[in-house]
Formats: structure tokens, C-alpha cells, sequence
């Protein structure tokens, strides 16, 4: 469902959106499609990188307001395996930027409470990349208040595939039978286990389709795209979505006693 910018809330101030959340009904994990960081670069004749700097403080921010709220996870999807494709420069300024944020974020994040979880191919990234999100991971492994999980060269499909892989490899050398295999133990295999699945997915930028993001976990995930750039979307776009998702009935294929059937 589109979330759109002008609607009954648009005069309400951040606070009274805040006082309308109902605590008990807000997601555990929110899974975010950060969309729209180029062109709100070119819009204002920046270069693309831009806007993907500028991003960094939307990713602060709702981080800042997921430990607020108590919102235990939080899963971003910051490069896709078709990222690759793009230009060289544009690549390796993406490399510098992720390096960027983890030297600089990892001393907050640990004051926070933050663990810092990555999912994907990591062995497709650059070598010195590889070590920051390792360095990052360790030193923040302990920690509890929040998951911060950071899809990087990750591809739901290819996700699956590594699954099968592993699961073959259990199979073939005794460890597990057959038999054994439903969607319950076959999740142990996807990347992101033990964590639960998201609850609610925001997309940014106005494009309405998931992008090969979470295909396995997002089953039952509610779906919330706005048309705000991913560098604008701040604390107040985060409120109307998840005030969006309260009104959602989170039913899993049941139907409810009150519902005809």
C-alpha cells in the first residue's frame, strides 16, 4: 500500500503523531528499501554520491528513533548484487562510503547499544571493505538494545540458492536427512536466522516493487511505499509509516471471528 505525503495527518506536529502510536502494535522489525538517494542528488545538480552521503544521517536518524520507539531490528538494503552493474566510480565510491560509515558510526553505534549484523556475498566485496564490516560485527557482537542488519552484495534469490547449497552439502555428507526438511528447518540456512521476519517493509522514492529484497522472509511482511527520497525520508516520514501499519490487520491467512468468512 503507497503511503502518501498529504493526507488527515499533514497537520498534525511530530509529537501528536507520536501520541497516536499504540505501543503494543508497533512492528519488532522494520526492513527498509533505501530508494532515491541519485536523483536527490541530481535534482539538485550534485553528483550521485551526494546523495548517498546524505542518506547516511536518514539512517541515523532511524536508528535513533527504532531504539526510541523499541523497535529491535532494523534491516537495510544498502547494495544489491545488481549493484555490481554500475559504473566503476560509482562502485568504488560506494566501497568508500560504506567504509566511511563504519569507521566513523561504530563508536555510536556500540554506545547505543547497536549490534551490527551484515548479510549477503561478502566475499564480493573489496578486501578492505570485507575488514570493516568484519572489525564492525566483532566489536559490536555483544551487544542487545538493537540489530542493525545491512544487506550488502545481497540478493534474495541468490540468497536461496546459498541456502540449498548448504542444505545439500548436510544431506550428502549424513548430518541431516531428508525427511527432516520443512520451511522451519529450512530457514536455518538463509542468512539473516535467528532473526525473526520483517514485519513491516518501507521502499522510498516512489517505485513500487520489492527487488529481489528478503523474497523468503517477506511472505507476510506489510508494505509501505512513499514517494519521499531517501535522503528527505527523517522522523516524521518513519511516523506515518508505521501509523500506516498500525491500521493493518495482521491476520497470516487466518480470518478473524469477527470477519464473515
Amino acid at each position: 500500500m503507497r503511503h502518501q505525503s498529504a493526507s488527515s495527518l499533514d497537520h498534525l506536529s511530530e509529537s501528536e503523531l507520536t501520541a497516536q502510536l499504540e505501543p503494543e502494535l508497533l512492528p519488532k522489525h522494520v526492513a527498509v528499501i533505501m530508494d532515491g538517494n541519485g536523483r536527490w542528488a541530481e535534482l539538485r545538480g550534485l553528483p550521485r554520491i551526494a546523495g548517498h552521503r546524505e542518506g547516511i544521517n536518514s539512517v541515523r536518524e532511524m536508528i535513533s528513533q527504532c531504539l526510541k520507539l523499541g523497535i529491535r531490528i532494523l534491516t537495510i538494503y544498502a547494495f544489491s548484487q545488481e549493484n555490481w552493474n554500475r559504473p566503476p566510480q560509482e562502485i568504488n565510491a560506494l566501497m568508500g562510503l560504506l567504509e566511511y560509515y563504519l569507521s566513523t558510526e561504530r563508536a555510536s553505534l556500540i554506545e547505543q547499544g547497536v549490534r551490527f549484523q551484515a548479510i549477503g556475498r561478502m566475499e564480493l566485496l573489496p578486501p578492505s571493505a570485507q575488514h570493516w564490516v568484519r572489525t564492525t560485527e566483532q566489536e559490536t557482537a555483544h551487544l542487545d538494545k538493537m540489530v542493525l542488519n545491512v544487506a550488502l552484495s545481497y540478493g534474495g534469490r541468490a540468497e536461496i540458492v546459498d541456502a540449498v547449497r548448504e542444505l545439500l552439502v548436510d544431506v550428502r555428507n549424513g548430518s541431516i536427512e531428508a525427511e527432516q526438511i520443512d520451511q522451519a528447518f529450512f530457514q536455518q540456512y538463509l542468512y539473516m536466522y535467528p532473526l525473526p521476519d520483517p514485519d513491516l517493509l518501507i521502499r522510498t522514492s516512489g517505485e513500487t516493487r520489492i527487488s529481489n529484497f528478503l523474497l523468503w522472509q517477506m511472505a507476510y511482511t506489510e508494505l509501505c511505499f512513499t514517494p519521499t527520497l531517501w535522503p528527505d525520508f527523517r522522523r516524521r516520514e518513519f511516523l506515518l509509516a508505521l501509523l500506516e501499519y498500525q491500521k493493518r490487520e495482521r491476520r497470516f491467512g487466518r480470518v478473524l471471528s469477527s470477519m464473515p468468512s
